[in-house]
């Protein structure tokens, strides 16, 4: 039986580590469940792409994806998207529509206890 060992990419891995001290830290479920979310191995991480954005989200909402935002779909109105991975024409789509692509690292140091954000998995 092989032991699961999380994430083998070490930048991936310092992200989960210090979002779990900071939630801890400072009492903030959101960071602690942003961390587990990251945790997952690859095949079961979170993909979300643009159509299923501009289908949940609501104009000017901060949305946060614990995995890679992909460019199928088409976006409409400004939103202020945090990822650990963008694809390049989502990135692109979420920027023409007016909207904002950020680190989740940003995003945590913005708003550190996630008050108005939404995970999206």
């Amino acid at each position: 039986m092989v032991k699961r060992t999380g994430p083998t990419n070490p930048v991936l891995r310092k992200l989960i580590e210090e979002l779990r001290k900071k939630g801890y830290e400072i009492g903030s479920p959101f960071l602690i469940d942003l961390a587990e979310k990251l945790n997952k191995p690859r095949r079961q991480r979170v993909e979300v792409n643009i159509a299923d954005i501009e289908r949940h989200a609501k104009k000017n909402e901060t949305i946060v994806v614990p995995g890679v935002v992909l460019g199928y779909g088409k976006l409409t109105k400004p939103v202020k998207v945090a990822a650990w991975r963008f694809s390049k024409p989502a990135k692109e789509k979420i920027l023409n529509a007016k909207g904002k692509v950020m680190t989740i690292e940003e995003l945590v140091k913005e708003n550190p206890k996630g008050s108005g954000v939404r995970i999206m998995c």
